[in-house]
């Protein structure tokens, strides 16, 4: 234990510490310094963490992907024809139906569809071409904001800063109205996570601290503390989420260890020695709450089954591989098959739970991870990484997804909403203050929304509309929509002027009255 504790004491002294510049600023500042003599590019560092004036880290440059997305075992696994079913891409052996919106409204009066209503598919097939894609509201604060996240139900929207301030928002048409200001308890540099209770009543939210921190929203000023009792006195929890019946709290920490709080017995449920290294993320894998995921600064994705396991010696029931450096945010499809992961290697890969890796692949991720020397939390990503076509040896994916940049913070990935999209997309945030949506089908970009000049963090897509919020590092959150384009010019009181040379619309004219003389233009010059 002893040997473990001070490996772990080692690594997150001089590998991770993701959340926690403070500690690292001295690290930071010298190795600036060194790279100045040296002639090489840094990013600007923050070293000031005062309230008022403290600088944030500028945007990174987004990266260049040389080559076209590897689709081939995509297309032969059960998530393609699952994602083109749930977004009517299917079409039947009868009638097709129409592809464009206004024909399939027109063929459903006709009684093209059946009983004369759109199903689930037909409705996320016409609002995947309402992609967000302009702001239509933004928060400015003066903090770094590290989470913002919307409620199950869509009507509230919690986001936390580093001024040590929870901010509660009621959502609608006109944007996010703050509700509630909650100052935070016991919080070391900043608050790292929170996440809303399934019935939307209470919050938990995580720092450097041994307790996570319960608050109900009905009485704001008084806060639960759950103490997790480590062994580590340095400790924090990087990821929260809770089970779908609220009675747990999963987190995942910078101990190496996963932790499991009862709530109705008020006490730590389950630790689990689950990465050699920090556990950057946790998830429920479907609505059971008994399978769980954990990503870590290995580099691996580990499942682990709650009914076999056993605390004292706990192993889990898989492991996923094939990532070069160590996972930033796992986000399950709510399906137990199928999960997400982001990770510093500049990726986001698709895993199929059913198909874990070879012991030696694990291995394989192991030794390539470890023999990574660059810190993503300053330094720009090794072309190594940002330009790799090739997996690893043993991965067993199914797909990669790259043209985002993950740096500086634990950037947060997700499949996007099954009500509205069918969890076509997956979306992330970028070091480049981007917000990146990826087509599952192809692998492509189809929308990269620019307008954070600092990190982008945390993103989360309404369950019901088409809006995307994005908390920044450069101390804002906007909202992204959908706007009809037509209606916009329409409603335009300055119509836009066509710039044409008189001599070319003379041309045209002569050449349109030899071809059709009896149409008579009149130009204007």
């Amino acid at each position: 234990m002893g040997s473990s504790a001070s490996r772990r004491m080692e690594d997150s002294l001089s590998r991770s510490r993701a959340e926690d510049p403070s500690v690292s600023d001295l690290a930071a500042i010298l190795h600036y310094l060194i790279r100045r003599l040296c002639g090489g590019q840094v990013h600007i560092i923050s070293t000031n963490h005062d309230d008022s004036d403290e600088e944030f880290v500028a945007a990174a440059s987004p990266p260049r992907i040389e080559h076209t997305p590897n689709t081939k075992n995509l297309q032969k696994s059960e998530i393609t024809l699952i994602t083109k079913q749930s977004c009517g891409l299917l079409q039947s052996k009868g009638r097709k139906k129409p592809k464009s919106t206004t024909s399939m409204i027109f063929s459903r009066e006709s009684g093209v569809f059946g009983d004369g209503a759109f199903t689930r598919g037909d409705r996320c097939r016409i609002t995947n071409n309402l992609l967000p894609h302009t702001k239509v509201h933004t928060v400015k604060h003066r903090n770094k904001m590290f989470c913002g996240i919307y409620s199950s139900d869509g009507q509230q929207f919690v986001t936390a800063s580093q001024d040590r301030f929870i901010r509660l928002y009621q959502t609608g048409s006109e944007g996010l109205r703050e509700v509630s200001h909650i100052q935070a308890r016991d919080v070391g540099w900043s608050i790292l996570d929170t996440t809303f209770s399934p019935d939307g009543r209470s919050i938990v939210y995580s720092s450097w601290s041994e307790s996570l921190h319960l608050c109900r929203l009905a009485d704001p000023e008084n806060h639960e503390a759950l103490p997790l009792c480590p062994d580590d006195r340095r400790f924090c929890i990087f990821s929260t989420v809770f089970s779908s019946d609220g009675r747990e709290i999963l987190g995942g920490a910078n101990d190496g260890y996963l932790y499991v709080y009862d709530l109705e017995c008020n006490q730590r449920a389950l630790k689990i020695d689950g990465h050699g290294e920090d556990v950057n993320t946790v998830a429920f894998a479907d609505s059971t709450s008994q399978i769980l995921y954990s990503g870590g600064d290995d580099g691996l994705c580990k499942v682990w089954d709650r009914r076999t396991l056993n605390e004292t010696s706990p192993k889990p029931v898989g492991v996923l591989a094939g990532h070069m450096d160590g996972i930033t945010y796992i986000d399950s499809k709510g399906d137990s098959r199928y999960l997400l992961s982001n990770s510093k290697d500049q990726s986001i890969k698709l895993w199929d739970v059913r198909v874990f890796s070879s012991d030696d692949a694990q291995e394989y991720t192991r030794r390539v991870v470890s023999q990574q020397n660059w810190d993503y939390r300053w330094q720009k990503a090794p072309r190594k990484l940002t330009n790799a076509k090739d997996n690893l040896e043993g991965d067993t994916s199914v797909m990669t997804y790259r043209g985002h940049s993950v740096l500086q913070t634990l950037i947060r990935c997700h499949f996007s909403p099954a009500q509205t999209t069918g969890q076509r997309f997956i979306y992330t945030g970028c070091a480049s203050g981007r917000v990146v949506v990826y087509d599952l089908l192809t692998g492509e970009i189809v929308k990269a929304l620019k307008g954070h000049s600092g990190c982008v963090r945390d993103v989360s897509w309404h369950p019901y509309r088409p809006e995307i919020a994005s908390t920044s590092w450069d101390y804002s959150v906007v909202v992204w929509g959908y706007k009809d384009t037509e209606s916009d010019e329409e409603e335009d009181p300055v119509p836009k002027k066509v710039r044409r040379s008189p001599r070319i619309a003379e041309q045209q004219r002569k050449r349109s009255e030899h071809l059709n003389p009896s149409v008579t233009f009149t130009v204007k010059t």
